[in-house]
């Protein structure tokens, strides 16, 4: 792309994530500036975040209050940087993918493939010949290719999004079952899970490799022209299609950077399980999706904030481990998901009214 074309691209705010499509439909003087008191707040980025903040504060008083010191221990704060770890990296890629203006609904099946396709006995002998970095290559080479897939049938093959990516979905956890014939797969490799299952400066390795993927995430969304494209195709795809932007590309590129974000969470996820199963990641789409769209990305594309989806991730994960702890059935958590989805899309869609009104 030329240096004019880039310069004529959309800028977006750091962490408000706003695709500048959406910027000109709004009307002059009805910008979040514009506003005052505490519903002003609300509509910046760092409104958003405190909200955040505050709902993760109130859960763990609540917490606090009815689970006792079960709740506020340093186990306990470490098992839910954990669990939190492993499907905060899904979100980063669903982040992108959201903003992007799409919907991937098989990154669990991809996390499952991945983990399986990585504890093969043949990916397992050559790991123990050579280096655990073969299991993670073949981790992270069958998650981008799942991705390329799900890219390719959607930008060149005109598939909607839901489409393609449920029939990923059926498609990898199918073959995760064939390959390892319904098995849990153990992982021999000793210095695989000796790696993995350390720590660093007293925290687990699991969750520095959360920080750095969100890290980077921020950074490739928020000081990139490639971030400034995902906001540009998200919120408006033909206007960034006439402004030089190769959007089917683009949309690929997003999709392989999700699968890529679920071979990472595989490596993760054996390394905490010492397993590869076809059971792995069931419901990940759920918790990601719950947990972009609490954070602040808009369902509808051309807004997304990492910021926001690594606080819905915590948000998330400690409401299940406060559930866990109070003895509440899967099921009733699944309802309780359900209702903060519904709850967060309808404040989104509150919020977007009144930024666009005069």
């Amino acid at each position: 792309m030329s240096e004019d074309v880039a310069r004529s691209e959309p800028s977006a705010t750091p962490e408000s994530g706003t695709a500048s499509t959406q910027a000109t439909t709004r009307q002059p003087g009805a910008a979040p500036g514009r506003a005052s008191g505490v519903a002003g707040l609300l509509r910046t980025g760092m409104g958003r975040n405190l909200g955040l903040v505050v709902a993760l504060v109130l859960l763990c008083l609540v917490g606090v209050i009815t689970a006792g010191d079960t709740f506020a221990t340093g186990a306990n704060v470490l098992t839910i940087l954990r669990l939190a770890a492993v499907i905060g990296v899904v979100s980063i890629g669903m982040t992108f993918v959201i903003t992007g203006g799409g919907i991937d609904l098989s990154v669990g099946a991809m996390v499952a493939l991945a983990s399986v396709w990585a504890t093969t006995l043949a990916t397992q002998q050559m790991a123990a010949d050579f280096h655990w970095i073969l299991m993670v290559s073949t981790a992270l080479l069958v998650g981008a290719a799942c991705g390329l897939v799900n890219g390719l049938l959607i930008a060149y093959g005109k598939v909607v999004p839901f489409i393609a990516t449920l029939a990923m979905l059926a498609a990898a956890r199918g073959l995760a079952e064939i390959i390892s014939d319904r098995k849990t797969q153990i992982i021999t490799v000793n210095s695989f899970g000796d790696f993995f299952g350390g720590s660093f400066l007293g925290v687990p390795v699991l969750v520095w490799m959360f920080v750095i993927v969100a890290a980077l995430g921020w950074v490739l969304l928020n000081r990139t022209t490639f971030g400034r494209r995902t906001f540009a195709v998200g919120g408006n795809a033909e206007a960034a299609r006439l402004a030089g932007i190769k959007v089917q590309r683009h949309t690929v590129a997003l999709y392989v950077l999700a699968g890529l974000c679920c071979g990472i969470a595989a490596v993760m996820l054996m390394a905490r399980t010492t397993t590869g199963s076809s059971t792995h990641g069931q419901l990940y789409e759920l918790d990601a999706i719950a947990a972009v769209v609490i954070g602040g990305t808009l369902l509808s594309g051309g807004r997304g904030t990492i910021v926001g989806t690594v606080f819905g991730v915590l948000i998330f994960t400690t409401l299940n481990n406060v559930f866990t702890l109070n003895n509440l059935s899967i099921s009733a958590q699944s309802v309780a998901k359900g209702l903060i989805i519904v709850i967060a899309v309808l404040l989104q869609q509150r919020l977007a009214a009144r930024a666009t009104t005069p």
